[in-house]
């Protein structure tokens, strides 16, 4: 039996901190991304999620950039958010917890007004954002180290 689990919007310092937790854990630890580069001043303004299971242990984080925050990413496109920084924990993987992630964020831009996500998905992570209906657009580039793809989903 899976362990069941919700994802809410990450508003207290603690749920903030689970979600750097989780981030330090996956970039940082697996992936190792500097941690001068994973934590950023987008992170104050950003709509943080939280993935818990019942007994409250963090298993995954996402979060979404939108207005002036987002314009870099987004070509300067106000009505497109960024999508970033999603991370499940390894004994977490395979749960549902990535997509659940992903469509709470989904939630949060079209509450916003917002038109379209936008996010830099690692090359390997391609095919799960595709399952999600992203399409990938634009050349591969790297982002700390590793290959990624520009992907966008409209709302």
């Amino acid at each position: 039996m899976s362990p069941s689990f919700v994802v809410r919007v990450a508003e207290d310092p603690a749920d903030r901190e689970a979600c750097f937790a989780v981030r330090k854990e996956v970039f940082v630890g697996e992936q190792g991304v500097p941690q001068d580069i994973e934590y950023d001043t987008y992170d104050a303004d950003a709509v943080h999620v939280l993935a818990v299971r019942d007994d409250g242990v963090p298993l995954g984080t996402g979060r979404l950039l939108y207005g002036e925050a987002a314009a870099a990413k987004t070509d300067g496109d106000l009505t497109v958010g960024s999508l970033g920084r999603l991370a499940v924990t390894r004994e977490a993987r395979g749960l549902g917890i990535g997509a659940a992630m992903v469509r709470a964020l989904e939630e949060a831009a079209r509450a916003r007004g917002l038109a379209a996500v936008d996010l830099h998905a690692q090359t390997h992570a391609i095919g799960f954002y595709e399952r999600l209906g992203y399409v990938a657009y634009g050349p591969e580039f790297a982002d700390a180290g590793m290959p990624h793809r520009a992907m966008r989903h409209s709302l």
